[in-house]
Formats: C-alpha cells, structure tokens, sequence
C-alpha cells in the first residue's frame, strides 16, 4: 500500500493509542455501564441536582468511547478498502481513501484535544482576569487589546462574556477588568492563559515612533459550582463599598454599589461593579473570592503532581508565557511549547486555538510522566 496512506494511519492510530490511556479504557468503560444502570432507577431523580451531574458525566463519557470506537471502525473500513483498490491498481480509490484518512486523521486529532479536557473543574464557567503592567497607556492600551482578544475568542466558540468588573485607563485601554465566560469546557481551554503576556510594537502613542515593550498580566480561574465546597471565613475577610467608575452608565455611579472583598490570609483581593445592585456585586464577589481560593488549590496540587516533572519547560503562574511582536517584524511564540504566528492580527482576533492546545497537551504530558 502506498507509503502516504501507510503515514496517515499511523497517526491515526497515535491518537487512538493516547485517546486510550488519557480515557483509561477499561475504567470509563466500567463507569459508563454503572451509570447507566443508575440512569434507568427512578430514585436517581429525587435528587435533581445529583441526577443531572451523573447525566453530564455520563454524557462525556458515552461521546468520548463513542468517538473513539467510530474512529476505530472508520480506519479498518478504510484500510480493508485500500487493500482492495490496491490489488485492482485503482488510482482514483486510492486517492479518495487517502483523503478520507486525512480527514480521519484530523477528527482523531479533536478526540484527542477534547480529552484533554478532564481535569477537576474543566468543564465549569471561568473569570478571567487582565492586569496591565507598568507603563501607563502603553500598558493600558494592550491590556485592552488582550482583553478584546479573549473576547473575540470566547464569541467565536459560542460562549456568553459578561464584564464582573473594569477599570479604564486615563486615555487608552484599561488598568484591568475581569469577565466571566459562560459555557461548556471554557475553563479548561482557557486554564493554560493564565501568565504574562508580552508586546513589541512602534507606539502610536509615541511622537517619536520608538518600538516600545509592554506587558498585561492573565489570571484564570474556574467559577465554584455547587458540588465544590469552598469555606471562606467571613472574619477573614474585608468588604469595602465604593461608587462604581467603570461602564454601567451615570446611575451606577451615584450610590456605593461595587464591593471590593480582601481575603487577608491569602493577599487575594476582588470586586465587582458590574450591576446596580450592591446585594448582586457582593454576591458575585463572594463568587469570585471562592474561585480564587480554589484555583489557589488546584495549583498547589498540580504543582505536587508535576514536581518530579519539572523542566526549564515548566511555567509558573505570573511568568511570562507569550510573546507578540509587530515590529521590527511580525510573529507570536508561545515561550512553553514554542508554537508561533506570522500573523499577530489574527491571534488578537481571537485566534488562538493552536497556542491553547499545545499548552493543554503540554500539560497532560507532564502529569502522565510524572505518575508513569
């Protein structure tokens, strides 16, 4: 068989063999078959809210072997018909079964990124945080553009993107803003941001037209849902009220309704303003803080889990962990996993698809070869 078809295969068949382990087969098959039988117990639904977190998990894991079963049965199809158009010396076959490989081969490479996606809190809707650094309006101004970034991103994908908080630079961009993005998996695509992100370019707010370097900082953090449980001590805890300087209109300034909550143990510090209402700002702060706290935690686990894995490779969070440069030439490098762009207009148009999964890839790797 030609050596084109032979290639798209086996990467085919690298894929299944990751699917597998990053599944691990023989148990989600076991869980699948027990939740199934819980799906058919009346008593399953006197707890609602039970009920539908074991439909979500057996939903994920009914399309995830599903997934891989097709792509199994899909590439013996395909390779029994290539055998066949290769003993009648049918050139036209042939071409059209490397075709549908290569597109198997993609599907297959999808499976494998959507796996990837099982963490803790994956699954969960996301704040996510940008900071500018030091340097005023240059800062502010690509603050702003990170944000719009995100934005953008979160749009194509069919996300919801609510603004919990922002507070706009003097002339240009913001000093920082937090949005929440609402929708299936958007922490766990958007977990590996988190970091500083880096920009080159001749400032248009320079008369002098000199390459100026700025950096804005990403935090990411899931949103608590209620089968996490997060204790926050209140007496640890400082509520401050103020009036609102950020988008909402002239209303929203005129009574202290943003609340501005700071955990003194951990240092950590939220707000919002985001609604009119300060009873919804301090709940959504209150929501924020455990967040924080818990991704606080999720990180110093996956820091324990990935000690004897550590690299020059390996980020911590606040490192600068991109680069975008637009002058004196164009490009964006990832600095983890070294995946680039000649074209910085599209990544701050929201395409960044190729630099997430490569940090989400990168990350699984490291676990599996600290527990293998």
């Amino acid at each position: 068989m030609r050596a084109e078809i032979n290639h798209e295969a086996e990467q085919v068949r690298q894929s299944l063999s990751l699917l597998r382990r990053r599944l691990d087969w023989d148990v989600a098959n076991a869980r699948l078959s027990e939740l199934n039988e819980l799906a058919e117990d009346p008593a399953l639904w006197d707890d609602p809210d039970n009920a539908q977190k074991l439909m979500r998990e057996r939903t994920r894991l009914d399309n995830a072997i599903g997934a891989l079963t097709g792509i199994e049965t899909e590439l013996s199809d395909l390779l029994e018909l290539a055998e066949m158009a290769e003993a009648e010396d049918d050139e036209a076959a042939l071409d059209e079964m490397q075709a549908s490989l290569v597109t198997l081969r993609k599907r297959a490479g999808t499976a494998e990124l959507e796996a990837l996606l099982s963490g803790e809190a994956d699954a969960n809707d996301t704040y996510l945080q940008v900071n500018a650094g030091a340097g005023g309006t240059e800062s502010n101004d690509w603050a702003g553009m990170l944000l719009r970034m995100y934005v953008r991103w979160a749009q194509q994908h069919g996300y919801k993107v609510d603004v919990t908080d922002q507070t706009d630079g003097e002339e240009a961009g913001i000093k920082s803003a937090t949005i929440l993005v609402k929708g299936e998996n958007a922490y766990g695509w958007l977990k590996t941001e988190s970091g500083v992100h880096r920009l080159v370019r001749i400032s248009p707010f320079d008369s002098a037209a000199k390459r100026h370097t700025s950096f804005a900082s990403v935090w990411v953090y899931p949103v608590v849902d209620d089968e996490i449980e997060i204790e926050v001590n209140e007496s640890d805890c400082r509520v401050d009220t103020f009036r609102a300087s950020g988008a909402g209109g002239q209303h929203v300034n005129t009574t202290d309704s943003a609340v501005r909550i700071t955990h003194e143990p951990t240092g950590i510090v939220v707000q919002c303003q985001s609604e009119r209402s300060q009873h919804k700002n301090r709940a959504t702060a209150w929501n924020m803080l455990k967040a924080r706290l818990y991704e606080q935690e999720l990180q110093r686990r996956e820091e324990e889990a990935n000690a004897e894995a550590a690299s020059k490779t390996d980020i911590g969070w606040g490192h600068q962990i991109r680069s975008y440069v637009l002058q004196p030439y164009q490009m964006v490098r990832d600095l983890r996993t070294g995946v680039e762009s000649p074209s910085p207009d599209n990544v701050l148009d929201g395409d960044i698809d190729a630099f997430m999964a490569a940090a989400l890839a990168q990350r699984v790797g490291g676990k599996e070869e600290a527990s293998g």
